[in-house]
């Protein structure tokens, strides 16, 4: 076997391993997620079962990922961005969507389950969920975001977020300097007159 090849086929069990890790799943919990047994994701992390795509593409599906962030192959000069995730202590993945110092920042956002611990600091905050629910704690409130529906704040007030059971959630996160909100530009078309009114 191509000496390339067989490196990119060692390092997927030590990244789907990592990958699980991040999210906060357990084996029999990503098992019930994509059908595949304990023992076959064992022996897939450890190396011991080669990685096919009837195995990797149910795992990526679970995780939301493209399959190639599983497989990490090689760039193919397509217009496409491949982005870095960047795994936090707290098993989060936060995926940098920008790069605009001083101005408003974009994440993608997974967030493993977590204890709530209320924060403050300068800037304004929105988060629109993808997938999941979301728990947002902001001072004494506290409501439950799903797929769709978006939140913002003045991060002044003491807050948190994270998942609202014990599966990860995903979002969108943008975080701006403080003052910035969000403006609708956009305003809803005048109703059409009614038939009897047009006829007139």
């Amino acid at each position: 076997m191509d000496p390339e090849l067989r490196q990119i086929l060692d390092d997927i069990g030590p990244r789907l391993r990592a990958l699980r890790h991040d999210r906060g799943l357990t084996l029999e919990t990503l098992s019930a997620a994509t059908g595949i047994s304990v023992s076959t994701l064992s022996r897939l992390e450890a190396g011991l079962r080669r990685p096919t795509l009837d195995l990797l593409i149910p795992i990526a599906r679970a995780h939301r990922v493209a399959l190639d962030q599983l497989v990490a192959a090689p760039a193919t000069g397509d217009p496409r961005v491949h982005l870095t995730p960047l795994r936090k202590d707290d098993h989060s993945v936060l995926v940098p969507l920008t790069q605009y110092p001083g101005r408003v920042q974009v994440f993608k956002h997974v967030l493993a389950p977590r204890e709530p611990r209320l924060v403050t600091h300068e800037g304004y905050e929105w988060l629109y969920v993808l997938a999941g629910e979301l728990r947002l704690l902001l001072g004494p409130q506290e409501c439950i975001l799903r797929p769709g529906e978006v939140a913002e704040f003045d991060t002044r007030q003491p807050h948190w977020f994270g998942p609202a059971g014990t599966s990860a959630v995903e979002i969108l996160h943008l975080f701006g300097p403080h003052g910035d909100q969000a403006v609708v530009r956009a305003t809803p078309s005048a109703p059409a007159p009614p038939p009897e009114a047009a006829g007139r």
